[in-house]
């Protein structure tokens, strides 16, 4: 009888990794005598591709041509750091401004990073290694790793710092060295095994499959950081909370931590799905703004309406009962920003984390200077954030808001998804895990919770 030939020793140390992982009985010895492969299989962009979508619009750059699924080098274990076998990620823009090269290529990061030490030089490669999001199986610890080991499940956050500086001992995210991994980093996450700073792990919520675990994390710490915690909109019970795009992937936990610490979110949204989802989780008032056709700029994109941001004003008062917005959850930028300073109360706060329609903002300073009201910028969160953020998860007082899960060879396919907004809350991107479902240890837990888990699911 033919027998095929055996697959290569990569494929086979990552099947014993996989057979590893789903069984019960591996204990942490196991899974440190397991061999690392010399290399695994990741998503990364090109460095010689960089120009490939020269004189095309933003639109018209398609993920699918320039992000590559093939095998990588392991890279080198240094102090501090873990790999991780990656059984699922999820898709984050930073992924989409990666593989479109907007605003600027990820390798000039990667470079920089590079310059920094001789362990650093490791991430300034040819190609890089993208995804900001992993949920998966420790496999090895550095020198001087004392809170994981081996076969420790775990999600992992995104902030990589060196702190070696005074600046980021007050808030992590202010070390001179603050990156953020996977797309400041290479090694990410969309990958079967990824190269992490062991300072960003965190225990996996149990009651959640591998998808679901890997899904909230970019998202779910920037939501905490921008509108719970007191570095950013410090959002107290009673407060009436703008939240732009509330059943995305950041508004959707936006809006769920503005209802779970006693806020009340006013929330936009564009359709009458998203109305549905947003409903669901408990908000009551709700703008679609396609259905109001709110303009609040000229067809040619150079000059904004006030009389629209006042239309939204008059349209919030009548919905809170004539009060105004004491926090704008902002991420749109440029179409929405002048709208938001507008809107919010005199000595009210505009909190920002991203400019998905354009960074350049323009609006009328005198609604924020002669009303005492401030802009705060908010970019992902520390790690003290990231952790009670992953702590509410794994309580299930926040849920993820996954909604559709790609195998890793169709990672372009996801991109594109969120590239051209063509989806609800997070797209997941299986990795090891063979299928959907796997990897929950919790069920009695997860029942209580099966409605709000897959709220955004089949949207």
């Amino acid at each position: 009888m033919f027998s095929p030939p055996p697959p290569p020793a990569e494929e086979r140390d990552v099947h014993k990794i996989l057979e590893a992982i789903q069984s019960d009985e591996a204990s942490a010895g196991d899974v440190a005598a397991l061999e690392l492969p010399e290399s695994y299989r990741a998503a990364f962009v090109s460095k010689d591709e960089v120009d490939m979508f020269e004189g095309l619009s933003s639109r018209d750059k398609d993920p699918r041509q320039s992000l590559h699924v093939d095998e990588v080098a392991m890279p080198e274990l240094g102090p501090g750091e873990a790999v991780v076998a990656v059984m699922a990620s999820a898709i984050n823009y930073n992924t989409v401004w990666t593989s479109i090269f907007e605003p600027v290529s990820t390798f000039g990061f990667l470079e920089r990073y590079g310059r920094l030490s001789e362990l650093t030089r490791r991430h300034d490669l040819p190609y890089h290694v993208v995804g900001s999001d992993l949920a998966g199986v420790v496999l090895r610890t550095g020198p001087g790793v004392t809170k994981w080991k081996p076969g420790d499940r775990v999600v992992a956050h995104c902030l990589s710092v060196e702190l070696e500086g005074p600046d980021g001992h007050n808030d992590t995210m202010l070390d001179t060295e603050q990156r953020i991994w996977g797309f400041e980093t290479n090694f990410g996450g969309l990958a079967d095994v990824a190269l992490v700073k062991a300072n960003q792990l965190m225990p996996k919520p149990e009651h959640l499959t591998w998808e679901e675990a890997a899904s909230p994390g970019l998202v779910n710490c920037t939501a905490y950081r921008q509108l719970v915690s007191k570095n950013g909109g410090d959002m107290k019970q009673g407060d009436n909370v703008l939240i732009w795009g509330a059943s995305g992937g950041l508004g959707g936990f936006a809006t769920q931590y503005a209802l779970n610490g006693g806020a009340t979110p006013v929330c936009v949204v564009s359709n009458e799905e998203k109305e549905k989802i947003a409903r669901s989780m408990g908000a009551e008032l709700i703008i679609n703004r396609s259905a109001e056709d709110y303009r609040f700029w000229n067809e040619e994109g150079t000059q904004q309406d006030p009389k629209e941001w006042k239309r939204l004003g008059a349209r919030i008062r009548e919905l809170t009962g004539g009060e105004d917005i004491d926090i704008v959850f902002e991420h749109p930028g440029r179409e929405t920003f002048g709208a938001s300073v507008f809107v919010t109360r005199k000595g009210g706060t505009i909190t920002t984390c991203a400019s998905t329609s354009g960074y350049m903002h323009e609006y009328d300073n005198r609604y924020l200077w002669m009303n005492l009201k401030r802009i705060i910028s908010s970019h992902f969160a520390n790690y003290r954030e990231s952790w009670e953020a992953n702590r509410l998860i794994a309580k299930g007082k926040i849920h993820p808001t996954l909604s559709r899960t790609y195998p890793l060879a169709e990672v372009g396919q996801a991109a594109l998804d969120v590239h051209h907004n063509a989806h609800q809350g997070k797209v997941g991107v299986l990795c090891l895990a063979p299928e959907e479902g796997l990897g929950v240890r919790d069920e009695e837990m997860r029942a209580t919770h099966l409605e709000a888990i897959n709220r955004f699911r089949g949207v």
